[in-house]
């Protein structure tokens, strides 16, 4: 990591969390359980949502322009909330940007490599995430041997955004899902979408209590503090009560107030207000030598 890169950086400077639409809430929520000191700008580009079915060319444009939003917002990092963006435009980004960038995958991959025992691991995500076979490159740059198993749950992100976290549907579309998986014999699986986390309970029933769940949202926040604290970048004292400049800021590229409603559902540290900004009018090309973090 090059340290000169990242000297104009600071503790008070807010991190910036971006995803394709609302699942990434599940990882900004992570960062504030266990970092409550930081500040987060977080953007979902609900005009856009989903990435899964756009070209790798399209999804790094949009987070190219997703980046240098978030730089304006002056962040001393950013974590890619979108399995998609992580797959598609982490390489580009993290090796363009003036602050250090963190994706989903990675972080879940090295987690689960840790923990399995018989190398067998199975991975739930979106038709894209499974289709992009990332977990299954990371997951074998790290352990060669280990066996992954792959199953795309394409109905389980309508049916946390109708708010079935706890509904007998639910529950049998989790055991149809599993079904093959266990017969795998998998020890460890990999919740690879952020919307996963909300139906961590239903998961688990369907998976049984000998297959170890890796939510790569608490790993990503966990591997961001650990990371933050290394380049001595963590805040070390909470924003004053009553700042102008609200600790949790939240933009959308279109459906403010739908986006809010999701947001208040599951994060509880009081109520959040979302704004909608125009995120055409950021560039999608590739990061100048001269542009910095501000």
């Amino acid at each position: 990591m090059n340290m000169k890169r990242y000297s104009e950086l600071d503790t008070e400077m807010p991190i910036g969390v971006f995803d394709s639409g609302i699942g990434g809430l599940t990882v900004a929520r992570e960062i504030m359980r266990q970092m409550p000191n930081e500040k987060i700008v977080y953007f979902g580009d609900t005009a856009r949502v989903p990435y899964g079915s756009k070209s790798k060319e399209t999804v790094t444009r949009y987070s190219r322009q997703i980046v240098r939003f978030l730089l304006e917002q002056k962040v001393k990092a950013i974590a890619i909330a979108c399995n998609t963006a992580s797959a598609y435009a982490l390489p580009e980004i993290e090796q363009e940007c003036p602050v250090p960038v963190i994706g989903v995958i990675r972080p879940g991959a090295k987690t689960a490599c840790s923990c399995t025992k018989n190398g067998r691991i199975g991975v739930i995500g979106t038709r894209a995430t499974v289709s992009s076979g990332s977990y299954t490159e990371f997951i074998h740059q790290i352990m060669p041997e280990a066996e992954v198993f792959a199953q795309a749950c394409p109905l389980f992100v309508p049916l946390v955004e109708e708010g079935l976290w706890e509904d007998p549907v639910t529950d049998e579309i989790a055991r149809r899902y599993m079904a093959s998986l266990l017969d795998h014999g998998i020890d460890t699986l990999i919740m690879g979408c952020t919307h996963y986390p909300l139906i961590r309970k239903t998961i688990g029933r369907a998976a049984g209590d000998m297959i170890s769940l890796i939510n790569p949202a608490y790993e990503t926040a966990m591997e961001l503090r650990q990371m933050l604290g290394e380049m001595n970048l963590l805040a070390d004292h909470r924003p004053a009560l009553g700042s102008t400049v609200p600790q949790y800021r939240f933009y959308v590229s279109d459906m403010a107030e739908q986006f809010q409603q999701f947001a208040n559902s599951i994060i509880k540290y009081g109520i959040l207000a979302s704004e909608k900004i125009d995120i055409y009018n950021y560039s999608g090309k590739p990061f100048s030598a001269e542009e910095g973090a501000g």
